[in-house]
């Protein structure tokens, strides 16, 4: 319901208004976590829109002396709308809890208080009871009008108790987003009961609209995020599946020879390679952090099948006294595999390659050092591709980073950085 509008109230309607058709048209045409969530949001903004509508309605006609009957039939539209909105509430409150909304207690009391509010609403018109509309076009109370704020104020404590209580439940993103929504309404409506503060109503009705924005807003977010972990998977899987096809002829081959030259190498670079076969394969299902010893380990399989087939031509060392971290699979491997794309040439001077672990103040850091050529961006960025989905994966699933840089006396220095992670409680 609404009573004399001040410029303020205005402002207040027309911030509303502009947010609810925000949340309103990414509610229809962005994608959405789910169905359930898109059609809900749709509907609570549709309604959201027709209730800020109606409350500019009431002032038109109120301002333009309109007839008292008009006035009547504005004033039992917006407490309907209104306490729809409410119940709304609670069914999203109910569902982001992992309840089932149509069996929740919580959902059916509110829906009883509701439906009571809106056949009281319904018979105001008709009576002078509730309230009235004076001479001059202004709403007053009636006795019975309390009864009206009473069941509301019923209603938003309900929700919110049940908010605290079900904090686990839901996201916290969620939880914070209900008491942003439900205090100042609760609070407005709780004053609105001794006094009329059509103001303070607004504003609550404001407030409790930014916060239905917001879990949209941060709904969309997390699936822009889930689609982003989703493709950098799909890159790795696809950068898995098409691994050299030389590299495995020249595997096979050489092992072909060795089985009959030595034996027992052959069998050690079997092993080697099918070690490297199983970890490039099992990093194609893996869709969390993994113990960098897994990543070094797998590491270690492909050099020493690089170094079966080149032998002193590639030298490598490992200096990895700290491995107590996580990372995400096929970071380190294929970043050793790119400086032995590029820097080996059996006709030079061997290439030799460094991996180095250390601990520092805000997490750990990997660096891959070798003598080669050096790093050189190609015209066509081909060979660096596997590079920039290592950078992404590790933005997206932890928040670390990888740099390039040349290293000193020659050849390409890469420094991965892995932020500290919170332990699981």
């Amino acid at each position: 319901m609404s009573g004399h509008f001040l410029p303020v109230e205005w402002a207040a309607v027309g911030a509303e208004l502009m947010m609810v058709l925000l949340g309103l048209a990414i509610a229809v045409f962005m994608p959405s976590a789910d169905r359930w969530s898109k059609r809900f949001f749709i509907v609570y903004f549709a309604i959201l829109l027709f209730y800020g509508l109606w409350v500019a309605l009431d002032e038109t006609v109120r301002v333009r002396q309109e007839s008292k009957s008009l006035l009547g039939l504005i004033y039992c539209s917006e407490t309907v709308l209104g306490s729809v909105l409410i119940a709304m509430l609670t069914v999203l409150l109910v569902h982001s809890s992992g309840q089932e909304w149509r069996q929740s207690w919580l959902f059916r009391a509110v829906a009883g208080l509701v439906g009571v509010i809106i056949v009281l609403a319904c018979f105001s018109p008709f009576t002078d009871w509730f309230y009235s509309v004076s001479p001059e076009n202004r709403f007053v109370r009636g006795a019975g009008y309390p009864v009206y704020v009473g069941l509301t104020l019923a209603v938003l404590l309900m929700n919110l108790v049940c908010t605290f209580r079900w904090r686990t439940r839901m996201k916290k993103s969620y939880f914070y987003a209900f008491l942003i929504g439900l205090i100042p309404l609760t609070a407005a409506v709780l004053i609105h009961f001794f006094t009329s503060v059509f103001l303070l109503l607004g504003f609550g009705m404001t407030v409790c609209a930014f916060s239905m924005f917001s879990i949209l807003l941060v709904d969309q977010i997390d699936q822009t995020l889930r689609q982003q972990r989703e493709i950098a998977h799909q890159r790795a899987s696809i950068m898995v599946l098409q691994m050299r096809p030389h590299f495995i002829y020249n595997t096979m081959m050489s092992i072909y020879y060795l089985c009959r030259q030595n034996p027992d190498l052959a069998q050690r670079v079997t092993l080697d390679f099918t070690t490297y076969l199983r970890k490039n394969f099992t990093a194609i299902a893996s869709e969390e952090m993994i113990p960098f010893s897994e990543e070094l380990q797998h590491t270690r399989a492909y050099l020493a099948v690089e170094q079966a087939q080149f032998e002193d031509a590639l030298l490598i060392e490992y200096d990895t006294p700290h491995e107590e971290f996580r990372l995400p699979p096929l970071t380190l491997q294929p970043i050793v595999e790119n400086a032995v794309k590029h820097g080996l040439d059996p006709d030079s001077e061997p290439l030799r390659i460094t991996v180095r672990t250390r601990r520092t103040l805000l997490g750990s850091e990997i660096l891959v050092e070798d003598d080669g050529a050096g790093f050189e961006t190609p015209e066509d960025g081909e060979p660096h591709i596997a590079l920039q989905n290592i950078q992404q994966r590790l933005q997206i699933m932890c928040g670390g980073k990888m740099e390039i840089m040349p290293r000193q006396g020659g050849g390409t220095t890469v420094r991965v950085t892995i932020p500290r992670q919170r332990r699981p409680r």
